[in-house]
């Protein structure tokens, strides 16, 4: 009779009085709340201490994130080349990639890339290695110099060796993000090689020995 009760909290006004105020009367209700114990309650003062959470960090660490069992799928364009997006870079650091192009069927297994860009003088995108495929198609294996900032976009050309004139056009697009802005979450098949200045100090040291 003297209680009430909200969802799933039942409690009971153990005193109701009244007191006069300027104006109309006013009631005031002392309520006791069951107290709440924890098992993570250490402190002596009765206060209720939680458990520090470590929270893995969304970004992930660029150079110790390796994604070598991983590959990207480059998508067909509406005028027959192919795109692939290798997502979010770091400015200054360089990126190895694994895409994979369906079998294409002017190209073949005689895959390679294009004289032209082979000798191309420090090219920021290059192939390490196009590896035919089972099922067909290839497997194409890049590095990337992340050296500007924005969406880049980079081209590749593949060639069928004793057809040169059967061709594939590759674009390659990224989105590089300048030094302030941490470390990005890489997507599937792209790692990071390491900074441009740390890359470029070990093969220093590669030529002096």
């Amino acid at each position: 009779e003297n209680g009430w009760t909200v969802p799933n909290v039942p409690y009971t006004a153990s005193t109701l009085h009244s007191s006069r105020l300027s104006g109309p009367r006013r009631a005031h209700a002392f309520i006791h709340l069951p107290s709440i114990r924890t098992a993570s309650s250490t402190s002596k003062g009765g206060g209720v201490r939680f458990p520090d959470e470590t929270e893995e960090d969304p970004l992930s660490d660029c150079c110790n994130d390796t994604q070598q069992d991983k590959v990207i799928t480059a998508l067909t364009e509406p005028d027959g080349t192919y795109l692939v997006k290798v997502g979010f870079l770091k400015i200054q650091h360089k990126y190895e990639f694994v895409f994979t192009i369906p079998q294409v069927p002017n190209l073949g297994k005689d895959c390679t890339l294009s004289p032209a860009l082979r000798t191309t003088a420090k090219p920021r995108l290059r192939a390490t290695r196009i590896v035919p495929r089972p099922e067909g198609g290839v497997k194409v294996v890049c590095e990337y110099s992340a050296q500007q900032e924005g969406v880049v976009q980079e081209e590749l050309t593949l060639v069928n060796r004793s057809r040169r004139d059967s061709s594939v056009r590759v674009k390659v697009q990224a989105r590089v993000m300048d030094r302030h802005h941490g470390t990005p979450m890489l997507v599937e098949g792209v790692r990071c090689l390491g900074t441009e200045k740390e890359i470029s100090s070990k093969t220093n040291d590669r030529k002096k020995i």
